[in-house]
């Protein structure tokens, strides 16, 4: 396997010798040259880094988001990538950076976005360092994993395992709030998938006790939407054959009886939202709701919002027509209805192609002289956009940056785990896209 190996690396490394030890770490020169100019180019992407963090990209920031997508831009044209900027007017978002580098090796597909949970009003906006640690709006959530992909790019072109690369980038606008219809604002994300003969997706790198995990699965998230109706009147004849149980009651049977019927492993239905009355309501946003009442009126109308997270499109579909079974069971007098919203993450399921990816980087990490990374539970991770290829690809996630505190103010980064995440990824996607074990 390494003479193969070496012999497509020389080839992009014309008049290089080859030297193997019999010892780890184990790389040859064009890796090795990966390895130290990552590490050289250290403070570059530091810098990288802290202008995209700078620079605020919530997602309804569409200028903002647009800016960092020009940022980017400016990184990947010089290294030979042909980039367009994929507008989604239809959905009210900004639009995706796609990036191809064409070549004669396999379609790697790289994923990051632009985005991030900090819009223009949030008191979070800079960059600040102290030593190793970084803090900033989005610094690992997902800018960090965007400069990995341009770190590791320039690594690969350094080493001359760029010139003949397949590689595309796709870097999502809304990532953190996607647009409608969903069938347009992952349009080129799904299509990419398609092509693309392994996909490597940039959210952060999962870390537990000091020790690094590879993703080879994470859940979905859907947004439902529970409304439930009932006869109003005076509480003196509540549960009576007449007014029945009314709005709220039904409710609460409802999810009362998800929680007692739906648990299963890698399931979860979080509720965030209540509110019953006569009446209620939610807003278009599905964020806040109201009501009002009196303790001697039957509520007419109560409405919940939360969340279905599943790990494969089998359990996806079982528990979803559990859950409208529960809800079709109406106390006397009441109805229900139960809404999933359109613009939900599938889950990227764990398969044996994903898990194969991982093989391949733990002998990344074997030859860089680096520990093997398990498996991640992915009940301990997100959704990400990894979920809208996976059906079609095999794909491994969480390649950016370590780090903590996603979507909150003081969100932070590991700025050391840059450097060994770059070479990780520079070494994978030249393997990959060469086709060498």
């Amino acid at each position: 396997m390494r003479l193969i190996l070496a012999a497509l690396l020389l080839m992009a490394l014309p008049g290089a010798a080859f030297a193997q030890s019999t010892f780890a770490p184990v790389v040859h020169p064009a890796e090795q040259t990966m390895v130290q100019t990552v590490a050289a180019e250290h403070d570059r992407h530091v810098a990288l880094l802290e202008r995209l963090v700078n620079q605020n990209s919530g997602t309804l920031n569409l200028q903002g988001v647009r800016i960092v997508g020009d940022m980017v831009r400016a990184e990947l044209e010089p290294l030979g990538f042909e980039v367009r900027w994929s507008d989604m007017g239809e959905t009210s978002r900004a639009g995706h950076l796609i990036a191809v580098h064409p070549g004669r090796g396999r379609n790697v597909l790289l994923i990051g976005h632009l985005d991030t949970v900090f819009e223009t009003e949030s008191p979070f906006q800079t960059f600040q360092r102290d030593g190793a640690r970084a803090t900033g709006p989005g610094i690992g959530d997902d800018k960090g994993g965007v400069v990995v992909i341009i770190a590791a790019l320039r690594a690969m072109q350094a080493a001359g395992t760029l010139a003949d690369a397949n590689i595309t980038v796709v870097l999502t606008g809304d990532e953190e709030r996607v647009g409608a219809p969903i069938a347009i604002a992952r349009r080129d994300l799904v299509e990419a998938g398609r092509a693309a003969a392994f996909a490597l997706e940039f959210e952060n790198l999962a870390v537990d006790d000091a020790q690094d995990f590879g993703t080879v699965a994470r859940r979905s998230s859907t947004n439902w939407t529970l409304t439930t109706g009932g006869r109003t009147g005076h509480s003196s004849g509540v549960f009576n054959d007449a007014l029945g149980y009314g709005a709220i009651y039904e409710l609460a049977r409802i999810l009362d009886g998800f929680r007692r019927e739906l648990p299963e492993p890698n399931l979860t239905y979080n509720v965030g939202v209540v509110a019953g009355g006569t009446p209620a309501a939610i807003d278009a946003e599905g964020f806040s709701v109201t009501a009002s009442g009196k303790t001697n009126i039957v509520a007419s109308t109560a409405i919940a919002r939360g969340d279905l997270r599943t790990l494969t499109p089998e359990q996806d579909a079982r528990v979803r027509d559990r859950m409208q079974a529960i809800v079709g069971d109406h106390l006397p007098r009441t109805g229900a209805e139960l809404v999933f919203a359109e613009t939900g993450y599938p889950p990227m399921a764990p398969t044996e192609g994903n898990r194969a990816l991982l093989a391949r980087l733990n002998a990344v990490n074997r030859d860089l002289g680096l520990p093997a990374m398990a498996e991640f539970d992915p009940a301990r991770r997100g959704a990400a956009d990894s979920g809208f290829v996976a059906a079609d690809v095999d794909t491994l996630g969480g390649l950016g940056v370590a780090g903590g505190g996603a979507h909150a103010e003081g969100e932070w980064v590991d700025l050391d785990s840059l450097v060994r995440q770059s070479q990780r990824a520079a070494v994978l996607i030249s393997r990959l896209s060469l086709g060498v074990d």
